[in-house]
């Protein structure tokens, strides 16, 4: 198989989807690997290094798209490479389909088979493409919180961890998953006084267990929801439903009864989010402000810290990469119901009944592809 990786275009997005390390494994599995020149130069990677592992180096996007089988990015494709995507082609990236309707229509209009990263599955029942990324934009959210939380920046002016005679800040994380349990753990190591909310009872008793008195959990009840919201400095969004919208948690008339210069945090805006006041903004212009509640709302946040996490998700997505590659999609799909659990479209029809769901189209399933 010819695996091609485009250079990414959406703003501030300086991660690539193949590092020379996965282009050596790909290549020693007997395919070719064609990278737009300059792709790794955000994360850090030469093209020269691809070159020095057998890789190709190919002048622009449209040479990638033109010739490879498989495209294998980071980020949504953006409306100018949908135009490139083409009937039969495999699409391996994140999508996050149910809150963007116009790229769901542009992908099924495409013919290709699109897989995606965030909703392959585990044994375990976890989303092991998307939990390297949740680690990173959960350890990075109450760095990006405090920042907010500066007076320069509009907020409240408050110190994460207080000095003596003064107390720290207080956060509250709503949802104890991947995201909220690694940003309570780096908000908690910051001095803040932290309280992490979840639904699920099961998990608030290993999040007990597992850190004692390190951060502080709470049911999350409506009524609990709002006095934490209401008492925080920070509020750092932290939920997740595989492959749908995000819940909106919180609502516009909560944002009164919030501290002036408050900070939200959505780490799930890539889903929408779960503020009703959040929309996605970009690195270069993160924070906004409604009703005095400053919002920072950035749709890649690891890709600030591109080098790791461009690493950390490459270790991820090589297995599922060379299942592909070695085996064709439809076998590789027939092979790994974890891997299965990823196709979102396939020629021109949408096979995740979650976007269906939230896009209000209809959907066939992906076994049913499969069998076809």
């Amino acid at each position: 198989m010819r695996i091609g990786c485009p250079t990414e275009i959406k703003p501030q997005e300086f991660r690539v989807g193949v590092t020379p390390a996965a282009a050596m494994e790909a290549v020693l599995h007997g395919h070719e690997v064609v990278v737009q020149a300059g792709a790794g130069l955000g994360s850090g990677f030469e093209d020269a290094e691809y070159v020095a592992v057998g890789a190709k180096i190919l002048p622009d996007a449209a040479a990638v798209f033109e010739q490879a089988d498989m495209i294998v990015k980071v980020k949504e494709p953006q409306a100018g490479e949908r135009k490139m995507l083409r009937e039969g082609q495999v699409l391996f990236t994140y999508l996050h389909l149910a809150p963007d309707p116009e790229q769901t229509h542009d992908l099924i209009a495409s013919g290709a088979t699109c897989i995606a990263y965030e909703t392959v599955t585990d044994r375990a029942g976890g989303l092991p493409l998307l939990a390297p990324m949740s680690e990173v934009a959960g350890k990075l959210a109450p760095q990006v919180g405090a920042w907010t939380l500066q007076k320069a920046n509009g907020g409240r002016g408050v110190l994460m961890g207080g000095v003596p005679g003064v107390g720290p800040a207080r956060i509250a994380v709503i949802g104890g998953g991947v995201v909220g349990t690694h940003a309570a753990r780096v908000a908690a190591g910051m001095g803040a006084e932290v309280t992490v909310l979840d639904r699920s009872l099961t998990r608030l008793r290993y999040l007990d267990d597992a850190f004692g008195s390190v951060f502080r959990t709470r049911y999350a009840s409506a009524g609990n929801t709002a006095e934490l919201v209401a008492e925080a400095d920070m509020v750092i969004g932290a939920v997740l439903v595989p492959g749908a919208a995000a819940p909106k948690l919180v609502r516009r008339d909560q944002l009164a009864g919030m501290k002036t210069g408050a900070a939200i945090v959505d780490v799930a805006i890539d889903q929408g989010g779960c503020f009703e006041t959040s929309k996605a903004t970009t690195h270069d212009d993160p924070i906004y402000e409604v009703d005095g509640v400053m919002h920072y709302c950035v749709a890649n946040m690891p890709g600030a810290v591109a080098r790791t996490s461009t690493i950390a998700l490459g270790n991820a997505t090589l297995p599922f990469l060379l299942a592909l590659a070695d085996k064709g999609w439809r076998a590789a799909c027939l092979a790994d119901p974890h891997l299965r659990a990823g196709l979102n479209v396939h020629a021109g029809q949408l096979t995740y009944a979650a976007v269906g769901e939230a896009l209000s189209l209809p959907t066939i399933a992906a076994e049913d592809v499969l069998a076809a």
